[in-house]
């Protein structure tokens, strides 16, 4: 006994083949579209945690300027990049001392929290009682296709993160190209006073 197939059995196979293709199609370009908002999102709180940590190490600049008793007096110390310096965390150290020692300790944290940063330290133009601090970090370099950004994106992209200032010498503190930067300014204080008027000797209380 042989079974007879309808007409257009076969043709109704060939659109339900073609139906769930379709739809394997369009699942995938979903999974595809919600992996690639997910690798935003995680971009962006990345973006976000950099800088938090940029945020935390200029705090943290700002503390050891507090525990200075005349940072303020010695406020080129701390934009300088020192190689070596006394050690003032098992000895006690004069302020001057203390600047090297602490900004030295500082730049070594910012590195390590934030590999292949770049960081300046430097007195403003028009403030010479405070310090500005310029931390530049890196971001992801590559778009959604994984490739690396043109010229023209990199610039459009950096633009509204694009920070600059003037240090005391005039000179333009701009955020190195290819980073993302945050500039903050941190005040200093001065507890020394000298010991009697006119006189070059200062008394720091701790």
């Amino acid at each position: 006994m042989h079974l007879t197939q309808p007409p257009g059995y076969r043709l109704q196979r060939g659109i339900t083949l073609i139906e769930s293709l379709v739809a394997i199609l369009v699942m995938a370009i979903g999974i595809l579209g919600i992996l690639g908002l997910q690798m935003r999102t995680l971009t962006d709180t990345q973006a976000g945690v950099r800088r938090a940590q940029a945020i935390r190490l200029i705090e943290d600049l700002g503390e050891r300027l507090q525990n200075n008793p005349d940072a303020l007096g010695n406020l080129s110390a701390y934009t300088a990049t020192p190689t070596g310096s006394d050690d003032c965390a098992s000895t006690a150290c004069a302020p001057d001392k203390l600047a090297t020692y602490d900004i030295k300790q500082w730049r070594t944290s910012v590195s390590n929290a934030l590999p292949g940063s770049q960081t300046t330290v430097f007195i403003p133009q028009g403030g010479p009682r405070q310090l500005g601090v310029l931390i530049g970090w890196s971001e992801n370099r590559f778009n959604q296709n994984g490739q690396d950004y043109t010229a023209t994106d990199k610039t459009a992209l950096a633009a509204p993160l694009t920070v600059s200032a003037t240090n005391a010498g005039g000179a333009a503190v701009n955020c190195p190209a290819d980073l993302t930067c945050h500039l903050q300014y941190i005040q200093p204080t001065q507890r020394c006073t000298p010991w009697s008027l006119g006189s070059g000797a200062l008394y720091c209380p701790n």
